[in-house]
């Protein structure tokens, strides 16, 4: 009895189920046939919901400004690029002829009659005539220990320069050569060099000859990167590779904005940030090295340290102010003066001090021997003192990586 009821619901349970199914997927079959002469109706049904808001408002750009620009920069090369010479530096070193003679066993048989040889050692760099009595600027680094320094024009003329006079601390140095009619470059006011110039640098990059790269000025004022003591940089994606270093950077008319200097690099070549020294600065150092023979600069012989938040807070100041001086130079201006290792600076000359290497540059304009006020704070107490500005000595020599 029970499997003829399975038997005869199970057919009627499958007829059920497939209406639904038929009567969701089309449900017009539940409206009745329409009347004569009334418009079909759609087969889907879709409702729209009506949504009524203001058009938005948008800032229409103008019409971009196309402005031809030159299709060549070979009028400003033409204008500079002859000024700016190879230099060759080299220095003559003895050295041992056969490696056996560093082992002590056999060098007490020789004595002082050790057979030597000369070894040549050759660097190459750039540099830039800027003026008819054949003063040429370079970098420091191109030239420091060398013992004959002899310069190429781009004319084909070689000769033997003189060292003027170097800076260390800027890496800038002064040549001079004895030639007549020479080749010589513009210098641009840098005060007037903007990011987004367009900027050439030419130099003689791994010895291959003279070569011209172009890009722009990325920034100005650059500092805080430890290539020198004294650093106002012009960053530019003009590529500066091994060889430039003392060429000429240059404004789209072919004056002199900078001395190639540095580049930042990971693999040895360039990659797009290259700095220069800005020919503000290098005009400075040149009439310097030129009619005094070094580089006088204002000093108080302290050492530094830059104030941080920590630092700050264990001195009982309400923010990190002016630097901590950690260091006194016996018999220097500022331990003359009385200052300690652990007092604050905090304004020079009534100039409160935000940045240490700013100060210092600041500092080093000072003429020495003039009277500087400067302000401090030693225990918790702010005081003042009068001190008699000193002249840095000269630093040792400094070797840079060629």
């Amino acid at each position: 009895m029970r499997r003829s009821l399975i038997a005869y619901a199970l057919p009627v349970l499958i007829g059920v189920l497939l209406a639904i199914v038929l009567l969701n997927t089309f449900p017009q079959l539940l409206r009745g046939p329409s009347p004569p002469g009334a418009p079909a109706q759609p087969t889907l049904t879709t409702e729209v919901q009506q949504v009524s808001r203001p058009s938005p408002e948008l800032q229409q750009a103008p019409p971009l400004a196309r402005q031809q620009g030159p299709a060549s920069y070979s009028t400003a090369v033409e204008k500079a690029a002859p000024a700016v010479v190879n230099i060759y530096s080299s220095r003559v070193v003895a050295r041992e002829e056969h490696p056996l003679m560093s082992d002590p066993f056999f060098r007490q048989f020789f004595a002082d009659d050790l057979p030597t040889q000369q070894r040549l050692l050759s660097s190459l760099g750039s540099g830039v005539i800027v003026s008819e009595d054949g003063y040429v600027l370079t970098n420091h680094h191109v030239i420091d220990g060398a013992d004959e320094i002899q310069v190429a024009l781009r004319d084909g003329r070689e000769t033997l320069a003189e060292v003027i006079g170097t800076d260390p601390e800027s890496d800038l140095a002064v040549l001079r050569i004895g030639l007549d009619q020479l080749p010589v470059i513009q210098l641009a006011d840098t005060e007037d060099v903007a990011v987004g110039d367009i900027a050439m640098a030419i130099g003689n990059p791994f010895g291959v000859g003279q070569t011209v790269t172009m890009g722009i000025i990325s920034a100005t004022g650059r500092s805080h990167l430890g290539l020198s003591a004294y650093e106002d940089f012009i960053q530019t994606d003009a590529a500066i590779n091994p060889g430039n270093s003392g060429g000429a950077l240059i404004n789209a008319e072919g004056s002199l904005v900078g001395i190639n200097t540095a580049i930042f690099s990971r693999s040895g070549g360039s990659q797009g940030v290259g700095f220069a020294i800005p020919t503000r600065l290098a005009r400075s150092i040149l009439e310097a090295l030129v009619t005094q023979g070094r580089v006088i600069r204002g000093w108080l012989g302290i050492e530094a340290q830059e104030m941080t938040q920590d630092l700050a807070a264990s001195f009982g100041l309400q923010a990190p102010r002016g630097v901590v001086i950690s260091g006194v130079v016996p018999e220097g201006p500022a331990a003359l003066a009385g200052l300690r290792p652990g007092d604050v600076l905090l304004e020079v000359d009534g100039r409160p001090i935000l940045d240490a290497r700013a100060a210092m540059s600041d500092i080093a304009a000072i003429e020495p021997g003039a009277t500087l006020p400067l302000t401090l704070v030693r225990s918790g107490e702010k005081f003042t003192v009068d001190l008699e500005v000193g002249e840095r000595p000269l630093p040792p020599g400094r070797q840079f990586e060629r």
